[in-house]
């Protein structure tokens, strides 16, 4: 089992898979971690250290299970998977996990800061080299050698399990 799950800031991606990953015994890879140093998420790695990090995981795992996307500095990554799940949300549900994961990580929060209103531009950039954005993955949907489905994150953890679990099952019985 090979899946990768792509969607915006706050679809739960990250829940997902680490979900997936507990539930079907494989690795589970959390993108950000190639990307950001540590959990401040203030200071990116260079595209060497991603690839040092990355290697391994692919060399080393059969199986896995991938939250997020590396397509902007490795668009050949995960070439090898069998599944990619896209998480969307009604912007405003997003919008508010977001706004909530903030305050809960950052105590002097005052509503408002770079990141979201990154994440503002989700749906309305229309650069697919723009990383993180509907445009990209969109871009790497239509690209995709492998199959792709579609997933409403605003359902439980569970509800998404079954039916990406479902989807695999029905591609490779």
């Amino acid at each position: 089992m090979r899946i990768q799950i792509i969607g915006g800031s706050g679809t739960g991606k990250s829940t997902l898979g680490k979900w997936i990953g507990q539930k079907e015994g494989i690795h589970w890879i959390d993108s950000d971690h190639y990307l950001w140093k540590d959990q401040t998420f203030t200071e990116k790695r260079s595209v060497a250290e991603r690839y040092a990090l990355y290697t391994p995981d692919i060399e080393n795992h059969q199986q896995y299970v991938v939250s997020g996307s590396v397509f902007s500095w490795n668009p050949n990554g995960f070439a090898n998977r069998e599944l990619l799940v896209f998480l969307r949300l009604d912007e405003t549900k997003r919008m508010n996990r977001l706004i909530k994961r903030e305050q809960e990580r950052y105590p002097d929060f005052t509503g408002s800061n770079a990141f979201l209103d990154w994440c503002g531009t989700y749906l309305t950039a229309t650069d697919p080299e723009m990383i993180g954005t509907y445009a990209e993955h969109r871009l790497q949907m239509e690209q995709s050698a492998s199959p792709v489905i579609q997933i409403d994150a605003a359902l439980s953890t569970d509800a998404m399990y079954t039916q990406i679990k479902s989807a695999y099952q029905k591609l490779y019985p």
